[in-house]
């Protein structure tokens, strides 16, 4: 019996320690609890190795996130490391990394929001998080060359969170970016700014956050907000904060012959009832009618009697836009003046030697010359700078001065380490910060962290096509920039500014012309007279008096919304149906406020589209023809002639 007993307790003891194993193995949630909050929390996945960002009551999963850098299979225990703090969760993977996940202040009371802190605990971990796009459309980020409404329909591989020149680097980001994510189900990714950050894009899969290589234990570290939608998520995270261009492209290569071209192009515009705006000279002629105001030594003016400063009233009622930047080339006078002073360290970015106390110039290029570069970090520097804008802007008699070359990190296109005050995108950020100062017509070319600067934005320009880099480009663009804060931005001209050796196509040109009318600034490159017949400069006309009349009125009254509440002027259909699926991807409409929609057409040859009205119980009455209809529904095949847009009042 003695035997009996022993091998019963064996034989309880192997069933135990099975049914053990299968309870871990089968019985055992796949999903645990790490983080509770009031209006829901975070759990942790064991199959991928993912944290889930997850709303109560409902029980509805608004984010998934995909850790990288640890081992995926490696679920943290019921217990961590901050069991005393109830608002706290901490779980380190020894060797690997450390995770701390903690409640944050909500910014409003129907929004929860969560720290997510990583932490690597040796210099060779690479921290990846990707946010997954299965059912859940994405927005924010940074403008690309081919811009895609929402994020989801883009690719980029993994690259610093910088801008660029699209020009010189197309596959870069672009001009306008901020570390901030919206996602159609409510939820906002808002990454620190003093973290090192690369993104990278997989269409239709997930957007990475990752921390870049070969940097030693660089935390990644980022905020997590839930809202109980996408439109009352953007409203609770952004706190609260007209005359068409005509560009010159005539002879630039005497301040002789660029007055008379202005002359002559303002008679021109004069001549066909289009004389009201701006005329816009690029950084070359800018250049050339700056040498010539130069001061003439006293012994000379006998021989100068005739004034050397552009005269304004040459081109009245129009009014002039001078174009600057912060490089200078290697030959000009001013750079090897800073040389022969000894000043060029502190004028110019530069690197520091390893010997000695000499800093050289960091060479780049811009528009094919070898340039120095301005350094915003010297006081010294900067006021130079700014005084120099507001000498030529007297002397010029300019309404507006433009600052090209704002984005970009040349230290970074050489692999070479920045000085820590401009790591990333701080160059932009701090040089936006100074041009404040020129009053707001100023206009820059990038924007990072300057949202709530009163300065107009450039675009990137545009291909002269129908594709995603052309016109399908211009509202995703539109939404984008608006939605990150940039409501007061000037589309590139009319009918693209790319690959543009012809005239072009007039039908591009007169959809471009519909979709810019309802824009902040119409800019044109080439003059409808040029391009096409003469209906479309009758067309021109009508768009800009409706401009003038029907949007500036609108964009004053939004612009005091935004102001105040911090809402864009610029909307996507989702900001009135913010739980209609459908109006998540709409990447062709846009509302102005609450109250207008624009629906033109981006398909070449089509006079045709289905058009979406938002806001369900909400009345829409089309413009044309005075018919009314209701939101929350789709008009399939609607009617629009070339001669039309679409456009909806409430």
């Amino acid at each position: 019996w003695k035997g009996a007993v022993g091998c019963l307790g064996v034989a309880v003891f192997f069933a135990m320690t099975i049914g053990i194993i299968s309870w871990q193995a089968l019985e055992q949630s796949p999903e645990e609890w790490v983080l509770r909050g009031r209006a829901g929390g975070v759990l942790w996945e064991r199959r991928r190795g993912a944290l889930l960002l997850r709303n109560l009551p409902a029980g509805r999963t608004v984010a998934v996130i995909a850790v990288g850098g640890v081992p995926a299979a490696e679920p943290p225990p019921p217990r961590d490391r901050c069991w005393h703090d109830g608002g706290t969760f901490c779980y380190t993977w020894e060797e690997d990394a450390e995770l701390r996940l903690s409640l944050e202040p909500p910014p409003a009371p129907a929004t929860e929001c969560y720290g997510v802190h990583w932490t690597p605990l040796r210099p060779d971990v690479m921290l990846k998080d990707c946010f997954s796009m299965a059912n859940v459309s994405w927005y924010g980020g940074a403008s690309t060359r081919a811009q895609r409404w929402p994020l989801n329909g883009a690719e980029s591989r993994a690259q610093p969170f910088v801008s660029s020149d699209l020009s010189r680097n197309p596959a870069g980001y672009g001009p306008v970016l901020e570390r901030y994510f919206l996602g159609s189900t409510g939820v906002t990714v808002t990454v620190a700014p003093d973290v090192p950050l690369v993104l990278s894009v997989e269409s239709n899969r997930h957007f990475c956050l990752e921390t870049p290589a070969g940097r030693a234990a660089v935390p990644l570290r980022y905020l997590l907000c839930a809202s109980p939608d996408v439109a009352a998520a953007h409203r609770h995270l952004f706190p609260p904060r007209r005359s068409p261009i005509w560009q010159y492209h005539g002879p630039a290569s005497s301040a002789a012959k660029i007055k008379r071209g202005l002359k002559s192009l303002a008679k021109r515009l004069k001549r066909h009832h289009l004389q009201e705006g701006v005329l816009a000279l690029g950084e070359r002629s800018t250049a050339v009618l700056a040498a010539a105001v130069r001061p003439i030594p006293a012994a000379q003016r006998k021989r100068h009697d005739s004034p050397r400063a552009f005269d304004p009233s040459l081109i009245k009622p129009l009014q002039l836009s001078i174009t600057l930047s912060p490089y200078t080339s290697i030959a000009s006078p001013l750079f090897l003046r800073s040389l022969r002073d000894s000043e060029a360290g502190s004028y110019w970015l530069s690197l520091q030697p390893r010997v000695g106390n000499c800093s050289v110039p960091l060479l780049t290029t811009w528009k094919g010359r070898l340039c120095a570069r301005l350094n915003v970090t010297s006081e010294a520097a900067l006021s130079w700078y700014l005084a120099r804008a507001r000498r030529l802007r007297q002397e010029l008699g300019a309404a507006y001065v433009v600052f090209e070359g704002a984005e970009g990190d040349d230290f970074l296109e050489r692999a070479i380490p920045p000085p820590p005050e401009l790591a990333g995108d701080w160059y932009t950020t701090a040089l936006a910060a100074a041009l404040v100062t020129l009053g707001n017509a100023t206009i820059i070319s990038a924007g990072v962290r300057s949202s709530h600067l009163p300065l107009f934005v450039q675009m990137s320009p545009l291909r002269s096509d129908w594709s995603h880099a052309g016109l399908k480009g211009l509202i995703p663009s539109v939404l984008h920039y608006s939605l990150l804060g940039y409501n007061f931005f000037i589309p590139d001209a009319v009918g693209g500014s790319l690959a543009r050796d012809a005239a072009g196509d007039p039908e591009l040109y007169v959809r471009w012309l519909q979709i810019v009318t309802f824009l902040p600034v119409m800019a044109f490159s080439t003059p409808p007279w040029l391009c096409c017949d003469a209906w479309v400069l009758n067309l021109t006309r009508q768009c800009i008096q409706r401009h003038r009349d029907f949007v500036v009125p609108l964009l004053l009254k939004y612009s005091q919304e935004w102001l105040g509440l911090g809402y864009p002027i610029f909307r996507p259909p989702w900001w009135l149906s913010p739980t209609d699926p459908t109006a998540f991807t709409i990447e062709d409409e846009f509302l102005i406020g609450d109250e207008v929609l624009v629906a033109p057409i981006t398909e070449k040859g089509q006079t045709w589209r289905d058009i979406y009205l938002p806001g369900e119980g909400r009345l829409w009455l089309d413009t044309s023809t005075a018919r009314v209809f209701n939101g929350g529904t789709v008009l399939r095949n609607y009617s629009a002639s070339l001669a039309e847009v679409p456009v909806f009042v409430r």
